[in-house]
């Protein structure tokens, strides 16, 4: 980290103590910025990167809920709205038992700048809650959607904050948050929140849009060396929406998909995954991956109380889609004894910085996910030009729109690399691009 940096990282670490994802995150950033503060003192004398690192509002509130057997449940929630600088803050909802304020917060920051490679004039945040929809009716999910957001409400709007979906937020959690946030307002207020359904306001391709748009980046990667993803071999961790669609796209692409997980264990099928199959196991029955593997004579289920990690897999390339830190230093020791050579990150920081030095000392062409699994909130503010026009687009015009907008980062992220001393450095290229845009609509609206 350049030394003129290292007083922020400290008060960063002084401000919000037990914070280790957010941490890490900030640490991401602040080790690119040492040209860039260097080049634009301008930056340093409004305090830029200090206030850039300090949420706009955190929210904290209590989800009371009442379970089918007539219990009182207690979650917690919460909305960072980190930075609104190029637009109205926009970030998913998470609903997973690890969900605390650091989690939020790091998901809140990586999303300002993610969204500001888009070109969309969208700001960051991020929120969620503690409350785990696994193994609940839907009746109970709906009855803690209608608690969350009757605090929740109050403090979004498609001029203000507009949430998304995330780990355990779906087309059904969407619907039951859009429902009471209609109820409450007497509005229908289609741009409040996206990942609708279809029918009521949401968008084609929003559902794949970031598996797709990780595939699209990683294929211009692929292109800028020479190569595609023609014959391919592909592992993608994960088993949700990104992992399922980076799968679908990668497959489209002429790849073989040999692998995906889960919190189980991991599938391995050489003879390429059987995306119908896969869908219905996980998006219709909601079942284990061992359930794939019962069902498909060429898969292979590994447990993951055996100790092993779906990057054991050989192969090409290497997607992680599932959640943070989840490929760490001995994970990259392994896809590069085994030829991997493109690492393209679908879900937010999966790679722990350990692993990218790995990547980075062998070679191996790595995109982070604030560049990388773009598509999603890009695809989501296509949404919302739908629903601010009363327009619907069709399926093939809304995902060349989207392969537009990725082809764009991965041109820009290159690009800012190679103007900044780092070519083909898509990590500084992706903090620098995303933090230059921020910081000069910062600098252009004064001390706020």
């Amino acid at each position: 980290m350049d030394p003129t940096l290292q007083p922020v990282f400290e008060e960063i670490l002084a401000r919000n103590p037990g914070e280790a994802e957010f941490h890490q995150a900030t640490r991401e950033l602040l080790d690119s910025l040492g040209p860039v503060v260097a080049r634009h003192p301008e930056y340093t004398d409004a305090a830029i990167i200090r206030r850039v690192c300090e949420p706009e509002r955190q929210i904290i509130f209590r989800v009371p809920w009442v379970d089918d057997a007539g219990q009182v449940q207690l979650n917690r929630g919460f909305r960072v709205e980190f930075n609104s600088a190029l637009g109205p803050y926009k970030g998913g909802l998470r609903f997973h038992p690890s969900v605390y304020l650091g989690i939020i917060k790091f998901l809140g920051f990586e999303q300002i700048f993610k969204n500001a490679l888009t070109g969309m004039p969208i700001g960051g945040g991020k929120g969620g809650s503690d409350f785990d929809p696994k193994g609940r009716s839907d009746a109970e999910v709906m009855r803690f959607c209608q608690s969350f957001m009757t605090e929740l409400y109050r403090h979004i709007g498609e001029y203000t904050d507009v949430p998304a979906g995330d780990i355990g937020v779906g087309g059904r959690e969407i619907g039951y948050l859009f429902g009471q946030y209609k109820r409450i307002t007497n509005r229908y207020e289609s741009g409040v929140l996206t990942g609708k359904g279809i029918g009521w306001g949401g968008s084609l391709v929003r559902t794949e849009a970031t598996g797709y748009g990780t595939v699209f980046f990683a294929g211009e990667i692929l292109k800028a060396r020479g190569s595609s993803f023609d014959g391919k071999t592909v592992v993608v961790s994960g088993s949700g929406n990104v992992a399922t669609y980076a799968a679908e796209k990668a497959a489209a692409l002429g790849a073989t998909v040999i692998a995906c997980s889960d919190s189980s264990g991991y599938v391995v099928d050489e003879k390429g995954l059987d995306l119908d199959l896969l869908k219905e196991v996980k998006q219709v029955r909601r079942e284990r991956l061992s359930s794939y593997a019962e069902a498909r004579e060429s898969a292979r289920f590994v447990a993951t109380t055996t100790g092993g990690a779906v990057w054991d897999v050989p192969c090409d390339i290497a997607l992680p889609c599932a959640t943070q830190n989840e490929l760490d230093g001995d994970h990259a020791l392994a896809l590069v004894r085994n030829g991997c050579t493109v690492v393209a990150e679908g879900a937010n920081m999966p790679c722990t910085p350990e692993a990218v030095k790995v990547f980075a000392e062998a070679g191996v062409a790595f995109a982070p996910g604030k560049a990388a699994n773009a598509g999603g909130v890009a695809t989501s503010a296509l949404e919302m030009q739908q629903n601010a026009s009363r327009d619907s687009w069709s399926f093939a015009h809304t995902e060349a729109r989207l392969e537009e907008i990725m082809v764009g980062i991965h041109a820009r992220c290159l690009e800012t690399a190679d103007t900044y001393g780092a070519p083909g450095n898509y990590v500084a290229g992706a903090n620098i691009a995303g933090f230059i845009q921020v910081a000069d609509a910062m600098l252009a609206l004064g001390v706020i």
